[in-house]
């Protein structure tokens, strides 16, 4: 889509991610590995969020609408809303069974930033290549280069936390401070963006988006109604 629409690969790269996996977890994972621009990364946040709230007022009422079991909506919404908190919001304002469920499918979903932020590691790698005339296929990019590390922090604290040696009220706090951050740095990219650059991206990327959004949730539908979770 980003191709038919004539977009920068960046945006379209991580308008996709941000839909796919986790909304702006994936949009800031993804964003310094490609070297995308602060307006991109805005654009793209932007977007995702938007999608976020329309979803977690419209799935709600389409699961009563389509009279699906707790289990069935809690893997639709899992699968196919952005954003881990509006997956929370929306899953719970079904029924706490269905949240739960769908809390699970998300951050089993949510892993997939691991091998998705390493693919476009080499992709960066090989489009920067092509940039400086270079031959892609003689090509060698040495792993130290484009590994992301902080993959290895973020595998590290999921195995300590799964060890259960850190006590609740750490953990608890520490996720706040977390979040506090993530707002910050979000926050800190919106200081450095120029509207009026972002605006001149045009309304194809938002559309890029809704399509992007539309055919995950149709998707994740009509897989589970042929494999009768429904």
């Amino acid at each position: 889509m980003g191709r038919l629409f004539g977009m920068n690969w960046k945006l379209s790269s991580l308008i996709s991610a941000g839909t796919g996996i986790c909304g702006g977890s994936a949009v800031a994972a993804i964003a310094p590995v490609i070297k995308a621009e602060d307006r991109d990364i805005a654009y793209a946040i932007s977007a995702t969020f938007i999608f976020d709230v329309l979803m977690v007022i419209l799935f709600p009422i389409a699961g009563s609408y389509l009279g699906m079991s707790d289990i069935g909506y809690g893997l639709w919404t899992g699968t196919a809303v952005n954003d881990t908190s509006s997956v929370v919001a929306a899953g719970y304002a079904f029924s706490d069974a269905a949240g739960a469920f769908a809390v699970v499918v998300k951050l089993t979903r949510t892993l997939s930033i691991v091998p998705i932020v390493m693919m476009f590691s080499l992709i960066n790698a090989r489009q920067e290549a092509k940039l400086q005339n270079r031959e892609v296929k003689r090509e060698k990019v040495a792993i130290k280069e484009i590994f992301p590390y902080f993959i290895l922090m973020f595998l590290a604290m999921v195995a300590i936390k799964s060890t259960g040696l850190v006590p609740d009220f750490v953990s608890s706090n520490i996720a706040v401070i977390s979040k506090f951050m993530m707002v910050m740095a979000l926050a800190a990219i919106g200081l450095r963006t120029n509207f009026e650059e972002v605006s001149k991206s045009g309304i194809k990327p938002m559309i890029h988006g809704f399509i992007i959004s539309a055919l995950v949730v149709i998707v994740s539908y009509v897989v589970q109604v042929a494999l009768g979770q429904v």
